[in-house]
């Protein structure tokens, strides 16, 4: 078995019934006890962004409006990356087990996008109380609540 391949355990789905994460049959038994979490970590891979240029790019030319001229690819949240890979904290609104089915408030992933992983969102592990960012971004919103309602569209240059 090569340990190095990554496997997919569903897919984001956007559809009448909002976004929804739908997991392959084969991986629907880890779905057990995730009942309670009100949120979850989901690692998905940007496919559209899975090609050899987007996979060399180590510099870009500043993403956002207040950041510096050049900044490194590990700097930035863009798909663009070796391994494009991305983490986002999402709600659970509802989670259907027979379906496979986790309904979530939001995800900034495209339709059909495959997920590589869940887990748990825990305060214990995966919340930092007084976080530190460069001033660049120091006037961001302070929690994913808060990021509904602000401009994002001014923060960036594309």
């Amino acid at each position: 078995m090569n340990t190095r391949i990554v496997n997919p355990i569903g897919e984001i789905r956007h559809n009448e019934n909002g976004m929804v994460l739908v997991v392959d049959e084969a991986f629907r038994p880890a779905l057990k006890a995730l009942d309670g979490f009100s949120h979850v970590n989901v690692l998905w891979w940007c496919s559209k962004c899975d090609h050899q240029d987007a996979r060399s790019t180590l510099e870009v030319a500043a993403p956002y409006k207040k950041s510096p001229e050049i900044m490194g690819i590990f700097a930035t949240r863009s798909p663009i990356r070796p391994n494009p890979i991305a983490l986002t904290a999402v709600q659970v609104l509802g989670i259907n087990h027979e379906e496979g089915e986790l309904y979530l408030a939001y995800i900034d992933a495209d339709d059909g996008t495959p997920v590589l992983d869940i887990k748990p969102y825990t305060p214990s592990i995966d919340r930092v109380e007084h976080p530190v960012v460069p001033d660049w971004c120091s006037h961001w919103p302070k929690s994913a609540e808060a990021s509904g309602d602000f401009d994002w569209g001014a923060e960036f240059n594309f």
